[in-house]
């Protein structure tokens, strides 16, 4: 399974009266329950894709690090191209799927309002999250991962 991944908004509650919590190695600590549902979405054959404005700041050896202090072990992590035209994340995930021959099964999970011009067949596995903490269990319940099986997270967030 392809999970693309955006950080703030997702990973990092969005809160803008106060500043994250920044972890030793000067990234923001992740939400717990957030790491919580990507440890239960993900398994040794996902592959997350970064989606985040903030994919290119580090290499990919860096963010496994980022995510292993954070308690995530990512195998398979690769990252959209660098966003030197300024596209808009629609267009960069629009982009990337023009160009790539996909056969697995993906998810999208987004805080982006403007994931909602997707086309239909990207849109019918995004997952949007609230920017503030992920905690959408509506969308959450809905998500199909590792070959189709369905995992239920309300029960547990």
């Amino acid at each position: 399974m392809l999970l693309f991944l955006d950080i703030d908004g997702v990973m990092v509650p969005a809160k803008g009266w106060k500043s994250p919590e920044l972890l030793g190695d000067g990234f923001p600590a992740f939400s717990s329950k957030a790491t919580y549902v990507l440890q239960n979405l993900i398994s040794e054959t996902t592959t997350i894709i970064l989606t985040t404005s903030h994919k290119s700041n580090y290499s990919i050896e860096e963010w496994k690090n980022i995510f292993k202090t954070r308690n995530l072990h990512i195998e398979n992590l690769n990252r959209l191209p660098h966003n030197g035209n300024n596209l808009t994340r629609t267009e960069e995930i629009v982009q990337w799927f023009n160009s790539n021959n996909v056969n697995d099964d993906f998810i999208i999970i987004d805080d982006d309002r403007s994931l909602n011009e997707l086309p239909d067949f990207l849109k019918k596995n995004l997952v949007q999250t609230s920017p503030y903490i992920w905690s959408d269990r509506g969308a959450l319940n809905n998500c199909q991962v590792n070959n189709n099986e369905e995992k239920h997270f309300s029960d547990n967030i």
